[in-house]
């Protein structure tokens, strides 16, 4: 049997770069970490205890070719601290979202695209002072 003790890092695959650092660096306010120099680009940040490694790939798989919200694609899930600070950063940021009040997941959440169509989904688990 494996033991697993957590989740170290996600990695998703990008097209532009620095479009996507500004996004997860700027707009979502993470904190970006020394990276190995390797011999392809990407860029490394910091997310609560685990980490999100950007890899700039444009032949990828992963790389969605929608560029709307659908909540049954795979995506990165991250709390928030404060629900309204964040859908007010993504709105005055102009980034297309999808808010749902009333996920039976019994957490309110905000889905989102970064640059390279990545769905991002940001949520909190009480949905008191909502508005």
């Amino acid at each position: 049997m494996i033991e697993i003790i957590g989740v170290h890092h996600i990695s998703l695959s990008v097209t532009n770069l620095e479009e996507c650092k500004h996004f997860y660096g700027n707009i979502l306010g993470l904190e970006e970490i020394k990276r190995p120099n390797f011999n392809f680009n990407g860029a490394w940040y910091q997310v609560g205890h685990q980490q999100l490694h950007l890899i700039v790939h444009p032949e990828a798989n992963t790389l969605r070719k929608i560029e709307q919200v659908d909540t049954k694609d795979g995506h990165l899930a991250i709390r928030v601290a404060d629900y309204n600070a964040a859908v007010k950063q993504l709105k005055e940021h102009n980034v297309p979202l999808m808010e749902n009040h009333g996920s039976k997941s019994g957490f309110v959440q905000v889905f989102c695209l970064d640059p390279s169509n990545n769905l991002i989904e940001l949520n909190i688990d009480n949905a008191d002072n909502i508005t």
